[in-house]
């Protein structure tokens, strides 16, 4: 879809529809552009509100045609809920909720107002963030994965065009770059969707690298894959154990943005690339396993995270590292009670081999120690500890307070919520092993925190880290405004925000 600004008013403007947003708001319920829009079409918002049939609930839409009394043929109202809980999150939403309306109507083309001002015309939030959310949003709640349908013949035609109407001049080069903004930052996502969406014999460890060297071929980016003989020459014991049962051979995918850079802070993004988790010998339980396709969804948000970083050119020097496998059982796969050296020196005893993903971020984090990075923040579908603790709400995260209060503030902007979990030293006694350094599992009790305790021990002595677990978040069963049903690609957006906000 096209994203485009233009100077004018609601009234004004010829197009097939024009999208308006309205307060769940008694007092003020026809102000802005919602009022200009009632006065020139006689009455008629006013009486849709006053007759019950739209109260500007939060989401709710409702189409009105226009009859000729101004150039658009139609009106569409999208609730906006309380002013008082007005944020860029709902600017999302209603966003959403026009292009998906929109769809439905099979209109080519939207013009929207910016949503948020108050009475006297005042916006709620700064305009280039209204800007952005819009075009986050409409783009996110349009996303379909439709690639490998080849019979669906009633598959509706997106609109081609999405016009933001700004009052004057002096306002359109902003809103112009927030919305370009928005459309990085949501290509980039739905690049992780499609990757989380894909299943394991589409997209194995090799489509990974394809997808990264073709990130790198268009932003830039410097692209590096080191295959299995490498990384049996360094020594990534953890890593090569769980691809051991694999058809496939294992890979760690290296992006780069400002290689080199000496003068800007550098930032390491890990992501686990499970391409598909049987649990290996540890044989997890037949039903459900099908979303285990999306055991990478840590790697895809660090793929993603890393073109909207190279594309909106963010000053810093980042890496983003995802060790890529699949985890089988074979007769060479590695059995509970295996004891394997990790590229730290670490040996670890293997208890249970559906505790695969702590194996491969951990030679990984290792491995980052030699960009010598400021942070090193690694993102996981890790533990059903996390799911049981909160739920389908936030993400959990460990390690470094700075790095924590970094990522809760990046979480409440982009609504990728996280919640900090300790990782005390006691903890790590459930990870210690009769026969090696560590075991790679301490039990069901604080799961999410022991995964997080094992995998301090791998990152680089005396570097800021940060461990986010989105088990289950990767992928939903049911729809919600711009999220859809299937993949989220949580995480991009959570660490775009995060990375271009930074301070060294």
């Amino acid at each position: 879809m096209e994203l485009r600004t233009m100077i004018g008013q609601v009234t004004q403007v010829e197009t097939p529809a024009v999208a308006v947003g309205l307060f769940r708001d008694p007092a003020h319920p026809l102000q802005g552009p919602v009022g200009e829009l009632d006065a020139a079409l006689d009455g008629a918002l006013g009486a849709v509100i006053s007759d019950g049939d739209f109260k500007g609930k939060a989401n709710d839409s409702i189409v009105l045609y226009t009859r000729g009394a101004i150039p658009a043929k139609r009106v569409i109202l999208v609730g906006l809920g309380k002013p008082e809980d007005f944020s860029a999150d709902v600017v999302r939403k209603a966003a959403a909720t026009v292009a998906r309306k929109a769809r439905d109507l099979g209109v080519s083309a939207i013009h929207t107002v910016l949503h948020g001002l108050t009475p006297d015309g005042v916006s709620l939030i700064p305009t280039p963030v209204a800007a952005e959310a819009v075009a986050e949003g409409a783009l996110l709640g349009l996303y379909r994965f439709t690639e490998l349908k080849t019979e669906d013949k009633d598959i509706q035609t997106d609109p081609e065009t999405l016009v933001i109407l700004v009052p004057g001049a002096e306002d359109k080069p902003a809103i112009a770059a927030a919305m370009s903004r928005g459309q990085v930052v949501a290509e980039s996502t739905m690049l992780a969707r499609d990757l989380v969406n894909r299943p394991s014999n589409v997209a194995p460890p090799s489509h990974m690298a394809k997808v990264a060297q073709g990130i790198a071929d268009e932003t830039g980016v410097s692209c590096t894959v080191l295959e299995k003989p490498e990384l049996e020459a360094i020594g990534m014991g953890l890593f090569l154990s769980v691809n051991q049962g694999g058809k496939e051979p294992a890979k760690l995918i290296i992006l780069e943005h400002n290689a080199g850079a000496t003068d800007l802070p550098t930032v390491v993004l890990v992501g686990k690339g499970i391409t598909f988790d049987t649990g290996g010998i540890s044989l997890k339980p037949s039903q459900g396993m099908e979303k285990m396709k999306g055991d990478m969804g840590g790697a895809a948000a660090v793929l993603g995270a890393m073109r909207a970083v190279a594309l909106l050119d963010l000053p810093l020097h980042v890496v983003g590292l995802a060790p890529v496998t699949d985890n089988m059982p074979d007769a060479e796969a590695t059995k509970p009670g295996d004891v394997f050296t990790s590229l730290k020196g670490l040996t670890v005893e293997i208890i249970s081999t559906d505790a695969e993903g702590r194996l491969i971020l951990a030679d990984a984090l290792t491995y980052a120690s030699k960009y010598d990075p400021d942070a090193i923040f690694d993102i996981a579908t890790l533990t059903g500890g996390r799911i049981i603790a909160l739920g389908d709400h936030a993400a959990a995260v460990m390690g470094d307070e700075g790095l924590l209060d970094r990522l809760v503030a990046a979480g409440q902007m982009t609504m990728e919520r996280v919640w900090p979990m300790p990782v005390f030293k006691e903890y790590g006694k459930q990870m210690e092993s009769d026969v090696a350094d560590l075991k790679n599992t301490g039990g069901r009790a604080a799961s999410s925190i022991t995964a997080a305790y094992f995998l301090s021990r791998f990152a680089p002595d005396g570097t800021k880290w940060a461990h986010i677990d989105i088990a289950g978040l990767g992928i939903r069963d049911k729809a919600d405004a711009y999220v859809p049903k299937g993949a989220t690609g949580f995480g991009v957006r959570l660490f775009v925000e995060m990375l271009r906000t930074w301070e060294a």
